[in-house]
């Protein structure tokens, strides 16, 4: 997929910066580093009411080292070389239709925002947001809230796709430093870097689509209140909430807050 159409536009490759850590999550795997500020516990009640700002990065959905972690059903794993603007006029158009309402609970109502000025398909990136947000390993699976897409009316979150200058000024508005490279949760806003989008993570760079499903599960985890935690040890799954951006500890690649069997997946609680 080739994204087109905005000034100062460079390919890009994925690679961390050589003298420091990454920042911490905003509303991916890949995070940014937020300013004093502290994480919830990690079994926190999922309320959707006054979201704490979050900077991250993210992994994608899978269940296993060395193979596919899991693609959402419909997608298969790929990988894009494309140039991909550094900032865009920081408007954005919203993805047209909406979605039946998908688990029990609450429900919260979202919208799909792309960056004007992105020769992306607003319809294409909702219709994969919705797969990973009715995924039965999703958060559908706590039972205590359901998803349903919209493109007007009130809604309680926006998932918006932009480039990398205008993520960081969102997210920057509110402490977070997402240095162009992560995505993060401030406020209402879901923000997903279009590097991230486009590029995934060396750990999930040959599944693409599984690291995105990793960057909503974990930026929306965030708005629900889910704090940072960190791998439960070797060999097991990684949590959704892990910033696994900064080395997945013995845990094997997942992009899912819960297994299977609807049992959550997380770790102890990390700053």
């Amino acid at each position: 997929m080739t994204v087109l159409g905005v000034a100062g536009a460079a390919a890009v490759e994925w690679s961390p910066p050589a003298s420091q850590e990454l920042p911490a999550e905003a509303g991916s795997t890949e995070q940014a580093l937020p300013t004093a500020r502290a994480e919830p516990t990690p079994e926190p009640s999922l309320s959707p009411s006054s979201p704490s700002p979050s900077a991250s990065g993210t992994a994608s959905p899978g269940s296993s080292a060395g193979s596919s972690p899991g693609s959402p059903s419909g997608s298969s794993p790929s990988r894009s070389r494309v140039a991909i603007p550094a900032t865009g006029p920081g408007t954005f158009s919203t993805a047209p239709g909406g979605s039946a309402k998908v688990g029990r609970g609450k429900t919260l109502r979202y919208r799909v925002d792309i960056e004007k000025g992105l020769a992306l398909s607003a319809p294409d990136v909702a219709e994969e947001v919705e797969r990973v947000l009715a995924d039965p390993r999703g958060w559908t699976a706590s039972g205590r809230s359901a998803f349903q897409r919209v493109s007007g009316g009130s809604t309680d979150f926006v998932v918006k796709l932009a480039t990398p200058g205008t993520v960081d000024k969102i997210c920057g508005r509110f402490g977070l430093k997402t240095r162009g490279e992560v995505n993060c949760n401030v406020d209402k806003n879901v923000m997903v870097n279009l590097k991230r989008w486009e590029l995934a993570t060396p750990v999930y760079a040959k599944d693409v689509p599984s690291y995105r499903a990793l960057i909503i599960n974990h930026e929306v985890g965030h708005f629900l209140g889910r704090g940072h935690v960190g791998c439960p040890g070797r060999g097991k799954p990684a949590p959704a909430m892990m910033q696994q951006i900064k080395g997945m500890n013995g845990c094997v690649p997942n992009v899912w807050p819960y297994d299977a069997e609807g049992r959550l997946i997380t770790g102890p609680a990390v700053p």
